[in-house]
């Protein structure tokens, strides 16, 4: 999961007098609930014995290929892949990093993802949190490795800080014409992960690498008492030609209203240090297995429900956008699209992305989750996961809300194993995703229109969509009109 800013929701609850849409339809949920269903096997498939899936590796080929076997035993009406480009693959070659000056010791460290390779040895400088002052207050980086400190990981807010801070971090030190970046860990104990800061799939401007915290903070302790300390980095990246991937697409066709689609997606694809368990398997796996908690229930939606397991999008949003930009033609008939991708913490509420027109028919739906405290709205928006270009395009989209719960601390972490994964709370997620699905396919009437432009623009001053845009570097393209609805 690639995350921005959330700005903090605001709460809408509607009067249950309002519940004159429906009864819930318990047949679904109760079959997402039953204590033996094949998610739990499906799941330790994908972490286990396929493991970390990057995009362009035999790993991810398999994911997708168990993506395609497992909706076609779920009941699928049907299954298929789409196909699409990443301009360039990426592999971590051999990371070796030492201090070797005033002493010598071995670093542990892992390469940011896209970015170059690098073989050097050179002074360091520590620029702080990497804010302006802090550059200035460094002065001369040329030729140097810059060290760049973090806050220790806890909230949400600093997770999307970490994101946030990257860009101006790089932008700075490319400026200052230093050789790389040495970030340090978020996370204490030497836990290492995996991000990556651009999002256009083509390799970074600068070498990167990510220093386990407490052998970064040692490099700090030794400048401060005043040593020129000497960092020698061998970073063999390989970099290679464009990749060819896949989204995996399977329908539950409408009865009535076949052409309107209702959307349910997670990402399969992940980093690979870890296999991939809670960012996103469990909800990989969560969407297959709605597809069979609504086939087996019995009940069959008014309108189409489309099943998708977005690959790229950890390199940037990649599979979701490309499949917005190969559907343009249906995006009018698409009714809402959800998207679950925060791991397996209880869900609090359900985000709309700035669209309060929704409120009054999504609260109804929402109702048979009151008993969980699961039932709210908020109409926070994000542009960190694979809703995001579907709501750029005027598409309602719902992002559940989520507690963090082990999320955070194994994010993108070596520690993404398939044991961190509460398999009752993944039922009652995929309990409320089934169900609400379904609601919004069986609506008697659309959640929400699709919005123009004009309409999505006036979103921003609420949910600071532009701001994080712009914190993001996808700013431009959205006033281009590159990306986003153009009219």
């Amino acid at each position: 999961m690639t995350r921005a800013n959330r700005i903090l929701p605001t709460v809408i609850i509607i009067a249950s007098t309002t519940l004159a849409f429906a009864q819930s339809n318990d047949r679904v949920m109760q079959e997402a609930l039953k204590p033996s269903t094949p998610l739990q096997e499906n799941l330790r498939v994908l972490a286990d014995e396929i493991g970390g899936r990057l995009p362009g590796t035999p790993a991810m080929q398999k994911a997708i290929q168990w993506g395609v076997d497992a909706f076609k035993a779920a009941g699928a009406d049907s299954v298929h892949t789409e196909e699409f480009t990443i301009p360039q693959s990426w592999a971590e070659g051999n990371t070796e990093i030492n201090v070797v000056a005033p002493v010598n010791f071995h670093v542990r460290a892992q390469s940011i993802a896209w970015s170059p390779p690098l073989k050097t040895t050179a002074r360091v400088v520590d620029v702080g949190m990497g804010t302006v002052v802090d550059f200035a207050r460094a002065g001369d980086i040329a030729d140097a490795i810059v060290l760049a400190h973090s806050d220790v990981l806890k909230t949400w807010e600093d997770l999307f800080n970490e994101y946030y801070r990257a860009p101006g971090i790089i932008d700075r030190a490319v400026k200052g014409k230093a050789l790389a970046i040495a970030f340090t860990s978020s996370r204490e104990h030497d836990v290492l992960y995996r991000h990556i800061n651009t999002s256009t799939g083509k390799i970074d401007v600068i070498p990167q690498v990510l220093l386990a915290r407490e052998d970064a903070e040692r490099v700090a302790r030794l400048l401060a008492h005043g040593d020129k300390v000497q960092m020698s980095i061998s970073m063999p990246n390989k970099i290679g030609p464009p990749i060819t991937t896949a989204n995996v697409v399977a329908e539950l066709k409408g009865s009535e209203l076949p052409n309107e689609i209702v959307i349910l997606g997670a990402h399969l694809d992940s980093w690979e240090l870890g296999t991939g368990a809670l960012d996103n398997g469990c909800n990989a796996a969560l969407v297959i297995d709605s597809l069979r908690a609504i086939k087996a229930s019995g009940v069959r939606p008014r309108r189409t429900i489309r099943f998708i397991l977005f690959s790229g999008e950890e390199e940037g949003l990649l599979g979701s956008r490309a499949y917005v930009h190969a559907h343009q033609n249906e995006l009018d008939n698409i009714v809402a699209e959800v998207v679950l991708d925060e791991g397996i913490g209880n869900i609090t509420s359900f985000s709309t992305g700035g669209r309060k027109d929704v409120d009054a028919g999504l609260v109804p739906m929402l109702q048979p989750f009151a008993k969980w405290n699961s039932s709210e709205v908020t109409n926070d928006a994000t542009v960190g996961t694979d809703n995001f270009d579907f709501m750029m395009e005027g598409v309602p989209t719902l992002l559940p809300n989520q507690m963090e719960a082990n999320y955070l601390v194994n994010y993108h972490a070596t520690s993404d194993t398939y044991d961190k994964v509460d398999f009752t709370q993944l039922k009652k997620n995929e309990a409320m995703a089934a169900e609400l699905v379904f609601e919004l396919a069986n609506a008697p009437q659309r959640i929400g229109p699709r919005y123009t432009r004009a309409q999505i623009q006036a979103t921003f001053p609420e949910t600071k969509l532009d701001e994080q845009m712009k914190g993001f570097g996808m700013w431009e393209e959205w006033a281009n009109g590159t990306r986003g609805r153009k009219q």
